[in-house]
Parts: C-alpha cells; sequence; structure tokens
C-alpha cells in the first residue's frame, strides 16, 4: 500500500496542476458555498442524540476494488443523515476511488450535517475547493504529508473556517498534531498490510491530546466494535465499506443504528 499511496499522492499533484488551469483560486471562491459558514463536525460527533457515525460514501478503493456501483450519493447519504450519522464522508478522489467533486456537492444540497471530503490533499488549493464545493472538514493524511506540510495546511484550513481530521497510524504520527487540527483519526487498517487492529485504536488513545475529538477509522464492521472504542474514548467512528458494500447501504446502516441504540441503552 506505500507504494499504492505514493502513486496516488504522486498523481494528485499533477491532477491538482491540471484542475488549477481549468478553474482558478478566484472563480472557486465565489461559489456559493464558499460564502457559508462551515458545520462543526467535532460539536455533531459529541451530540448525544446522534450515533458518533461518520458515514462514507464510497464506490470503490484501490485493495478491494468495485464496492457498489448500483446506489446513488442521494440515497445513500440521505439515509446516513435520516438515520442519525454525525457526518457524512464523500469520496472526491476520481482515478482510485471512483468519487467526484460533484458526489460531494450532491451530498451537500441534500443534507444539513457536517461533511468531510476524503481525498489526499497535498496543495492549498484543495482546500479552497473544498469549501467551495460544500464541504466543512478536510482531511490529512500524516502518512504522506512533514510536520511542516500538516501545520501549513491545516493553518490554511482554519483560516478558511474549515475543521481538519488528522488521520495517522502510529505514536509517532502524533508529533504533527497542531493547534489547527480539531479531530484525530487513528486508522486501524496498516496501509502497509491492510491488516486491521483495533488495539491500535486503543494504545493511542490515551496519547492523543484531550482536547481534540478522537475518531477511529477502517475495518468497523459490527456494533461490538463501537461499543469497545467507546469505551476506550473515541468520540467519532468512520464507517464506509461495511455499509457500502451492502445490496441496500439506506437498510444497512438503519439496522446497524437500531442495533446501536439497543445495546447501548443496556
Amino acid at each position: 500500500m506505500k507504494n499504492i499511496l505514493t502513486e496516488i499522492v504522486a498523481h494528485k499533484h499533477v491532477e491538482v496542476a491540471a484542475r488549477k488551469q481549468q478553474r482558478s483560486v478566484e472563480e472557486l471562491e465565489q461559489a456559493s458555498w464558499f460564502k457559508c459558514t462551515s458545520l462543526s463536525l467535532a460539536q455533531f460527533l459529541q451530540d448525544p442524540a446522534k450515533t458518533g457515525i461518520i458515514a462514507e460514501f464510497k464506490r470503490r478503493s484501490p485493495s478491494k476494488g468495485l464496492i457498489n456501483g448500483d446506489v446513488t450519493v442521494q440515497d445513500v447519504t440521505t439515509a446516513y443523515t435520516r438515520y442519525g450519522a454525525s457526518g457524512l464522508s464523500v469520496l472526491t478522489d476520481e482515478k482510485f476511488f471512483g468519487g467526484s467533486s460533484d458526489d460531494l456537492q450532491q451530498a451537500r444540497i441534500l443534507n444539513n450535517i457536517p461533511i468531510l471530503r476524503k481525498d489526499f490533499i497535498v496543495d492549498e488549493y484543495q482546500i479552497v475547493e473544498a469549501k467551495a464545493i460544500g464541504a466543512d472538514v478536510i482531511l490529512l493524511i500524516a502518512e504522506c504529508l512533514t510536520k511542516a506540510e500538516v501545520a501549513q495546511l491545516a493553518k490554511f484550513a482554519h483560516n478558511l473556517g474549515l475543521e481538519v481530521l488528522l488521520e495517522v497510524h502510529s505514536g509517532d504520527q502524533l508529533e504533527k498534531v497542531t493547534d489547527h487540527i480539531q479531530l484525530v483519526g487513528v486508522n486501524n487498517r496498516d496501509l502497509t498490510t491492510f491488516n486491521v487492529d483495533f488495539n491500535r485504536s486503543c494504545e493511542l488513545a490515551p496519547q492523543i491530546p484531550a482536547d481534540k475529538c478522537k475518531v477511529a477509522e477502517s475495518g468497523i464492521s459490527n456494533t461490538d466494535a463501537i461499543l469497545t472504542l467507546k469505551a476506550a474514548g473515541f468520540q467519532g467512528f468512520l464507517i464506509g465499506e461495511h455499509f457500502m458494500r451492502q445490496e441496500n447501504p439506506p437498510r444497512a446502516f438503519e439496522q446497524f443504528v437500531t442495533e446501536l441504540a439497543n445495546k447501548s441503552a443496556k
């Protein structure tokens, strides 16, 4: 996966350079959503009336290939919101994940909860773009950015009124957390082996600064996992593949939330 990550990042630089030619920063800043006040994912995750789940819309991935090509972003994201998701995550990478900026804009039109732009951000231009297409939160991946790059990009996002989710996989990557980052996500999937290990989240949870919202990512496929992660101090749970690979993701999400509520009430 390291090689895939390197390939994705290299392609992203080329892709961003091309997009800068197509649409200037000045043009992006004229978008109606650019002028809107962003919703706070950190606040929504801490709302006891919601599930803490950041539900993802993802068509495919480099490791799994096609996950679901039959459902629409409209049907899936509105069901996620209706049944209590605290936030949405929408893939906007086209080459490797089959997503698009249009997917996020469609989700924004129909949903009034925070939306994370899930992509590989390597340039400030993508952050301006995120705001212009209606995102509230951006993802920065510690694995593919230096400490200085994380600091620079997080500050830039903060100045635009966007929240930042920094994704880490090891304790040493927590050194990249800055004041301009509101959420820290622990990716339970090792990007070199694809193995998922919940102990990774539980081990790193105490090392995450207390003032940051803790998010667990990857491989969460049952309600018991959420209860375990909650007990470890996590407030957010990013789940995508589990729902998207079902024939009917809206129904799968509804059943999952009902089961989680029943277990939480015991």
